[in-house]
């Protein structure tokens, strides 16, 4: 029974236990449980919330951004900085395009008025004439040299005005450059003045020729024969006195014979003698060959009237008349006409030569007349003092001529300048001149530059016998806008070039004689010729470019005018 009872109490305190341990912590956990659930929904909220905010501010930047124009909006932000920049960069370029535009309207105003007074140098140039051994005067009162020199600065004026003009336009373009866009291109090229286009002024451009000649019919008998003797220097003298017996023959009425190769040069790979005959339309020149095919049973010369007196008779000496006579032509007895010394030769007329020369016999012979000087002003006009259908007579013949074109369009292209550097030998030549010829490389390199200025051409024609220590240094000072300008001189033989590939064909290649023709074409081609003075070889070139027409008003001898800045003792 106790037992029973204690079992029931122990029973209910359990229950007690268990009901009171059950109400208490029932209460505390359903009570955190809230307060839990309370806090992470508010979490969860702000959470949400703060979402909510970011996704409603990016949509209110994108709708922001396609209902402003944003572009403008920084614009409008820049345009307070740049503004007043660009607008003054933008004033003073409009300032500087007035201000040349007046300035260029000032120059071509002053190139008007000097274009005007040019024709009235170029008058007084052509009117003014040297008589026979005297300057005469032009109405001006200036002399004939004044005027030449009064003409060629005022070209020099003209052309620094004209690069000046040049320069303005070219600023001018540069300016406009920024502003030729839409619209505005046809409004900004009516600044610019549409005649200079065609505004052009060649400081060194071709002598105009007279249309006139003053010249004499060659109408020789056919059985009147004169024999040209030429001794005297090398192939240029002898080029310079065949023509003057050209002109001798066509004043007494007789056919040239050409020297035979025997006893001068083979002028038949030089020059084309058919080329003379062609010129006249009849028979006025024949070459030795056949001279003695007509003669065969006769080979005399009947008169030998010796033109040259002193120091020798004809300029003659025995060797030459030995190898005369080795052909089988014999002579009589040397005369002379007059006194004539080759170191002061005499002004001579048409009249004194027919005179002292004219004669019934069949063949004459009158020696070497290089230096004869008979109607100078008449001899040396363009294309010579003969009445022919050519622009030149005595040329070279066409395989050269073609092999020089050929050699300037491989090398030098048109625009040129030919440069007759004569040295070798002319030292001692120079110095005994009155005023010397022979100047140090870098006063001539000064004087080159000069010419090279004024013809703008990019490059030189170098035809010249002077040693490589000379040539390389001359090379290193001529320099235009400073760079140096190639001095260019005719290759040695190289088959993988065919430029001069006529004279190896024909059999012309190594011939000393025709490579110096070759020189004188080239240079005679050029736009401008800077030759030697006293040299033969330059006056046969400035002879050939008269003839062609191709003479420049920038053509003259090195350092013209000048004299050597240091000159030698004499031996």
């Amino acid at each position: 029974m106790d037992r029973e009872s204690s079992s029931d109490e122990e029973e209910d305190r359990r229950n007690l236990i268990d009901q009171n341990e059950m109400k208490p912590s029932g209460s505390s956990f359903e009570i955190e449980e809230f307060k839990n659930k309370i806090t992470r929904r508010f979490k969860n909220f702000s959470f949400s919330k703060r979402y909510l905010l970011l996704i409603c501010l990016l949509l209110f930047l994108v709708f922001f951004f396609f209902s402003i124009d944003i572009g403008s909006l920084f614009h409008r932000v820049t345009s307070v900085r740049v503004d007043s920049v660009s607008s003054r960069m933008r004033e003073a370029e409009l300032q500087a395009l007035y201000l040349l535009k007046k300035q260029q309207l000032g120059l071509l105003h002053m190139w008007n008025l000097m274009s005007n007074n040019s024709v009235v140098y170029s008058e007084n140039k052509s009117n003014s004439t040297l008589g026979s051994g005297s300057n005469t005067t032009s109405n001006s009162g200036l002399g004939r040299e004044d005027l030449l020199r009064s003409s060629s600065l005022f070209d020099d004026f003209r052309s620094t005005v004209l690069k000046q003009i040049t320069l303005n336009n070219e600023i001018q373009q540069a300016l406009l450059s920024s502003h030729r866009t839409g619209n505005l291109s046809a409004l900004v090229d009516e600044n610019v003045n549409p005649e200079f286009s065609d505004f052009r002024f060649d400081r060194c451009r071709t002598v105009a020729q007279s249309s006139e000649r003053r010249t004499i019919e060659w109408k020789p008998k056919s059985n009147k024969y004169l024999f040209a003797i030429c001794v005297s220097g090398q192939m240029s003298n002898h080029l310079i006195c065949l023509e003057k017996h050209m002109f001798f023959a066509a004043l007494l009425g007789r056919i040239l014979v050409i020297p035979s190769s025997k006893v001068d040069y083979q002028y038949s790979r030089v020059i084309d003698i058919d080329h003379l005959n062609k010129c006249f339309g009849r028979k006025v020149v024949v070459s030795f060959e056949e001279f003695s095919e007509t003669k065969k049973n006769h080979l005399h010369i009947d008169r030998f009237i010796c033109y040259v007196s002193l120091p020798r008779l004809c300029y003659l000496d025995e060797e030459h008349i030995k190898k005369l006579k080795n052909l089988g032509l014999s002579m009589g007895k040397l005369e002379a006409a007059w006194v004539e010394d080759i170191k002061e030769p005499k002004e001579r007329t048409v009249e004194d030569v027919k005179e002292k020369f004219s004669s019934n016999y069949d063949v004459l012979a009158m020696g070497d007349v290089f230096y004869s000087r008979v109607e100078q002003d008449w001899v040396m006009q363009p294309g010579g003092p003969l009445a022919h259908s050519c622009k030149s007579l005595i040329e070279p013949n066409r395989l050269i001529k073609l092999t020089a074109q050929r050699f300037i369009q491989t090398f030098l292209g048109k625009n040129f300048v030919a440069l007759h550097f004569r040295r070798h030998g002319f030292l001692k030549f120079c110095n005994a001149k009155a005023t010397s010829c022979f100047y140090p490389i870098p006063q001539a390199a000064d004087c080159i530059t000069r010419v090279l200025e004024r013809a703008n051409a990019p490059v030189i024609y170098l035809s010249t016998d002077a040693a490589e220590s000379e040539t390389d240094l001359l090379q290193s000072l001529v320099m235009l806008n400073g760079k140096v300008v190639p001095l260019v001189k005719r290759p040695s033989r190289n088959s993988a070039e065919k430029w001069d590939a006529l004279l190896y064909r024909h059999g012309l290649e190594g011939d000393s004689q025709v490579e110096a023709m070759l020189d004188k074409t080239i240079c005679a081609l050029s736009s401008v010729f800077i030759g030697a003075s006293g040299s033969t070889f330059t006056e046969d070139i400035l002879r050939l470019r008269k003839d062609w027409g191709l003479a420049s008003l920038c053509d003259e001898y090195l350092c013209e005018g000048e004299q050597p800045n240091f000159i030698a003792e004499n031996e």
